[in-house]
C-alpha cells in the first residue's frame, strides 16, 4: 500500500486514504471499488501500513522519514482523493494529523500538495462522526484543497449506503486539480 522512495507510482485518478486500518479501511475499499467501477483507476492507501513516526519539531530535526516521501508521490500522483477517518474525541485521528503534518514541512510551500486538489471526506465513527468532517473540512479548504460539499457519515447503526458513496465519487470525477 505504501510506496518506497525510489519506486515510480503510477497515476491515479482516485486516491481513497484510510486513516485507521478497521470500518474507515472497509469504507476506503468500497470508495475505491465505486471510483474502479465508475472507470477511474483507483487505489486504497492505509495510512496506519505506513507506520510514520508522531510528527515532532524534533523529529522533524532528525530528518523526513523516507514514508514521508513516498506518501507524498503517492498523494501528488493522484488527481482526487476521499479521505476515510474515524473521528478521534471529536476531531481527526492522530495518524492522519501526523501525516498532514509531515507533509506540510516538505519543500517551500506547505500548501502546494493541497492546494486545488478535489477531494471528498468519508467518516465510520462511533460517534456522530460530524465534527471529525466538520475539523477535516476546515483544515483542507485551509490548505486550498477544493472539498466537495457532500460528505459521508456513517456508524454501525447508519451504515454507508453504495448510492451514497457512488454519488460521492461521481460528484468528485467531475473535478479536476488546478493548474497553478
Amino acid at each position: 500500500m505504501g510506496t518506497s522512495d525510489a519506486t515510480a507510482v503510477a497515476p491515479l485518478d482516485l486516491l481513497v486514504i484510510a486513516a485507521s486500518n478497521g470500518d474507515n479501511l472497509k469504507l476506503a475499499q468500497r470508495f475505491a471499488a465505486a471510483g474502479t467501477a465508475l472507470g477511474l483507476r483507483a487505489s486504497v492507501l492505509d495510512l496506519v501500513a505506513l507506520d510514520l513516526p508522531l510528527y515532532t519539531p524534533a523529529a522533524q530535526a532528525a530528518g523526513t522519514p523516507p514514508g514521508v516521501v513516498g506518501l507524498q508521490q503517492q498523494l501528488a500522483a493522484a488527481e482526487r482523493w476521499v479521505i476515510c477517518a474515524p473521528e478521534y474525541n471529536g476531531s481527526t485521528p492522530p495518524v492522519l494529523t501526523s501525516a498532514i503534518a509531515w507533509l506540510s514541512v516538505q519543500g517551500d510551500d506547505f500548501r502546494a500538495l493541497f492546494n486545488g486538489r478535489p477531494v471528498a471526506i468519508a467518516t465510520h465513527s462511533g460517534g456522530g462522526g460530524h465534527t471529525v468532517l466538520a475539523a477535516l473540512r476546515l483544515q483542507l479548504a485551509h490548505l486550498g484543497a477544493h472539498v466537495v460539499g457532500r460528505q459521508l457519515v456513517s456508524n454501525a447503526h447508519q451504515p454507508a449506503k453504495d448510492d451514497s458513496i457512488d454519488d460521492i465519487v461521481r460528484r468528485l470525477r467531475h473535478l479536476h486539480p488546478l493548474s497553478l
